[in-house]
């Protein structure tokens, strides 16, 4: 019973933490009504909860392998009843920033989840439970829309409290549904973790990528709010519920990203999602009208929401082994990239009076991402072909088009006797035997200029004298203009059979 009802606690758990982490930027406007703060003090206070909230996702996922879901959920929840009353009586700007500091707990809970629920399921599904689970940032549209409508009736202050009795209930939840015999096997120290992660390209180029998609989706959230308000006129309900459903997009489509990171490329939907990005930034950089804004924040949601569900398909599948680890450092990376984008857009504005170069500048990063996302998935094929080459037990080598020997296999060198350095840069008559009349070579080039290959029995030698039967297949490899770059061949010993 306790594993069939993870996911939907774990996910429901996420979803009360992504609705405290914003209480700040959903209610901020109803709070300068009683507070006085300018412009850049508002952008700080939008921003602080997402530094808690990202660092501490590091510590969260290896310490859910330590401890289990159900402890760190409940000790998270507990923590944040002192925070959320905090503000709940605030009278200051550095009030604001205390409180917004903690409150970032209820963001890292994010990487409690991530690291949890892949014990309760097979491999081919953690892109989807990974995607179900990431859902859970619909937390924070529930509280953009709903927070200003519930402020509107009994104030910003009374409002922030009634986020205390959520959290006791689900404190409550998790000590009666959550998993109390979760399968712990970490036994490496935190710092050890880091070390074997660290140095892998794929983690940062992952965070790289979490960076934008998540952090875009991050700094939206609590960015556009004040910014319909101030920029487009619009009342704090209306913006509320233009939020909400920019969050509401990108969360629905994010298990929807994971379902096709299970069934397909993830680097050719990440090539798409960057795509996506970099002309939707574009859009925006031009300072549109209030209707080409809103296409171009839709495509950031839409983009965004598919790219959150492949990343976290990918990175499980790279780090299986230090999944809690590489889980929260993504995750961090993440919730960074919601930090400082709106403290950049507050500081453009306030110099140049409007937000052009900071989106431009997002759309450039797009474009690098989306660079390094190809680079990547034809890297993983250069890499795939190495493995086939050099684990194979058939003999393999390529040549130039003059004929020259630039590449053979481990299974080259133990059939002949040729290491690597005494083959490269020499012409396979090397391995002649001199059992053939001239007739047999010219018939074999015939076939390979007309027909682009040959396949046969050859008798050679190897580099002790001995004489062996092959069966060989020599393929001529093409450009896109039909020109012979190159020729491979692949060969067996097949002496005993001959």
């Amino acid at each position: 019973m306790f594993k069939k009802v993870q996911l939907p606690l774990q996910t429901t758990n996420l979803i009360v933490g992504f609705m405290v982490w914003v209480i700040l930027s959903s209610l901020l406007t109803f709070i300068m009504e009683d507070i006085n703060i300018t412009p850049q003090q508002a952008s700080w206070v939008t921003a602080v909860p997402v530094i808690l909230g990202s660092v501490l996702r590091v510590p969260m996922g290896y310490l859910t392998n330590v401890f289990g879901a159900r402890k760190l959920f409940m000790i998270s929840f507990i923590l944040l009843l002192f925070p959320v009353y905090y503000i709940s009586i605030a009278n200051s700007f550095m009030d604001l920033i205390i409180g917004g500091l903690f409150i970032g707990i209820g963001g890292a809970v994010f990487s409690v989840g991530v690291t949890s629920l892949p014990k309760y399921y097979a491999k081919e599904k953690h892109g989807f439970v990974n995607g179900i689970y990431g859902a859970g940032n619909i937390g924070t549209a529930i509280t953009a829309f709903a927070a200003p409508v519930i402020a509107g009736q009994i104030g910003w202050s009374l409002t922030v409290q009634l986020y205390m009795v959520l959290l006791a209930i689900f404190v409550v939840a998790n000590f009666f549904l959550g998993d109390k015999k979760e399968e712990m096997k970490v036994k490496a120290s935190l710092i050890e973790q880091i070390k074997g992660v660290y140095r892998d390209e794929k983690l940062w180029l992952f965070s790289l990528f979490y960076f934008i998609t998540f952090g875009s989706f991050v700094a939206f959230t609590v960015y556009l709010p004040n910014f319909l308000v101030n920029n487009f006129g619009l009342d704090s309900v209306d913006a509320g519920v233009r939020t909400a459903g920019f969050i509401a997009l990108t969360t629905f489509l994010r298990p929807l990203g994971g379902w096709l990171a299970d069934r397909f490329k993830p680097f050719v939907i990440l090539m798409y999602v960057f795509g996506i990005f970099t002309i939707a930034a574009l859009i925006l950089s031009f300072a549109p009208s209030i209707g080409l804004y809103t296409v171009g924040t839709l495509a950031i949601a839409i983009a965004g929401g598919i790219g959150n569900g492949v990343i976290f398909k990918l990175v499980p599948m790279y780090f299986n082994k230090q999944a809690g680890i590489a889980n929260g450092i993504v995750a961090a990376m993440g919730g960074l990239g919601g930090f400082f984008p709106p403290l950049m857009l507050t500081t453009l504005y306030s110099v140049t009076g409007h937000y052009a170069i900071g989106f431009m500048a997002l759309s450039q990063v797009a474009l690098a991402s989306l660079i390094l996302v190809i680079w990547m998935y034809f890297n993983k094929r250069l890499a795939l072909s190495d493995e086939i080459l050099n684990t194979t037990p058939l003999g393999m080598m390529v040549t130039n088009k003059k004929g020259k020997i630039i590449k053979i296999n481990p299974a080259f060198t133990e059939l002949t006797g040729y290491s690597e350095e005494e083959a490269i840069g020499n012409n396979p008559n090397m391995l002649s035997s001199d059992k053939h009349t001239n007739d047999f070579y010219d018939n074999m080039w015939d076939n390979l200029n007309r027909h682009g290959f040959w396949q046969g029995e050859i008798w050679n030698k190897r580099k002790n004298g001995e004489f062996y039967l092959e069966f060989l297949t020599i393929n001529a490899l093409r450009d896109d203009a039909g020109e012979v770059t190159q020729y491979a061949g692949v060969f067996s010993d097949i002496t005993d059979k001959g």
